[in-house]
């Protein structure tokens, strides 16, 4: 069933970008997560195909693309791999700050570097004391002159090696009460002085994605890299978080997808007791109910981005399909595993990598716990 946002374009689109991903990642994904990072060089061919932020603006890269291309593009770089995410999180989480709250001066700077993947991008929220709670952080931006003094450290950052560009969320009023309302976003740039990188972090799954320690030592950063208005941080976090969350929906359902494609392969391959794993009820039984819970999440998160695309409140509906399809990834790549045996645990298996990418993605972008918490708000149960 094809879901009512995609038209002829968007299939055009998943043509094209699949018959690129055939020739340029596919074949490379497996050392990429050997290397544990992407290389710059497929950023930079991603943008020269304008694979990188289609939404924006001609006049600043982009070719002015619907939400649908989104959709598409990360629908197909999840089947290649999760380890990918970074490159959602660029188009359709960071650069969209950028777009949003920057000055006319900002999107000349930045944003036509973000479409030719000159420039990748990163979001720095999470601290180590700090994670679900954003109004706790640490992280401190104090103006002095015509720069903001900038102190603090973040973890788990995704493209936080290769970003040339990182949106820090900060404080820069750390007595204002309550404490949200002190917070801004800051712009910082890749060579801007007291800004190191610590840490790449040795993950469980996701090895070819990026993520690091972010530490910032009296970092001077120009005050002109404020985004926005001052003290507005917080709120601008909150209207963008709805398509971040629906981003990892669709990421999520993807790789569901992917696995059950995967799987349906193996068990007709191989066989056990002088026929296939796919004619025992057991395999049978077990696909049939996977695919079915698919189906259904499928269904609602198409529903979902429709009202997204048509400019709707559907942060319920968001955190509704995040939490649950992100479970569904979960219980689907344990389902899945078992049925390839032994063979599920190989790491020369697509399977062995699914498994291990599947958990985090029902933790970041708001664990499921805030998702059922949100809901809850929603509901009217204060």
């Amino acid at each position: 069933m094809k879901a009512s946002y995609i038209k002829e374009e968007h299939e055009m689109l998943r043509g094209s970008l699949r018959k690129f991903l055939e020739k340029e990642a596919f074949p490379y994904f497996e050392q990429w997560e050997q290397n544990e990072e992407i290389p710059r060089s497929f950023w930079q061919k991603l943008g020269e195909q304008v694979f990188l932020c289609p939404w924006l603006s001609e006049k600043y890269g982009g070719v002015g693309a619907d939400f649908g291309y989104s959709v598409v593009l990360n629908e197909e770089l999840e089947r290649v791999g999760t380890g990918l995410i970074g490159i959602g999180l660029h188009n359709d989480i960071v650069v969209p700050y950028i777009d949003t709250y920057g000055t006319e001066e900002q999107k000349q700077k930045w944003l036509p570097g973000c479409a030719t993947g000159d420039l990748i991008t990163a979001i720095a929220m999470t601290e180590p004391g700090a994670g679900s709670d954003l109004a706790a952080i640490k992280t401190t931006a104090i103006k002095e002159g015509d720069h903001y003094i900038l102190n603090g450290e973040k973890t788990f950052i995704t493209n936080g090696i290769h970003a040339d560009l990182v949106l820090v969320v900060c404080k820069t009023n750390p007595k204002a009460h309550p404490p949200h309302k002190g917070i801004s976003l800051l712009m910082v740039e890749r060579d801007t002085p007291g800004f190191q990188r610590g840490n790449k972090l040795d993950k469980v799954g996701l090895h070819s994605q990026d993520t690091a320690e972010l530490i910032f030592q009296d970092a001077k950063v120009p005050a002109a890299n404020l985004l926005g208005d001052p003290g507005q941080g917080f709120y601008y976090l909150m209207e963008h978080l709805q398509q971040e969350r629906l981003i990892v929906g669709i990421s999520g359902i993807a790789a569901a997808e992917r696995m059950l494609e995967i799987t349906i392969q193996y068990v007709n391959e191989r066989h056990a007791f002088g026929q296939a794993i796919a004619s025992f009820q057991n395999t049978q039984f077990t696909l049939a109910e996977q695919q079915t819970e698919v189906e259904i999440g499928r269904v609602f998160l198409d529903r979902v981005i429709a009202a997204h695309m048509n400019g709707e409140d559907v942060v319920k509906e968001v955190s509704m399909a995040k939490w649950w399809i992100t479970e569904l990834t979960k219980k689907t790549a344990s389902a899945c595993m078992q049925l390839h045996g032994g063979y599920g645990y190989m790491e020369e298996y697509e399977m062995a990598r699914r498994y291990r990418d599947a958990p985090v993605a029902a933790i970041y972008a708001g664990s499921n716990e805030i998702m059922k918490t949100i809901i809850a708000k929603k509901m009217g149960l204060a």
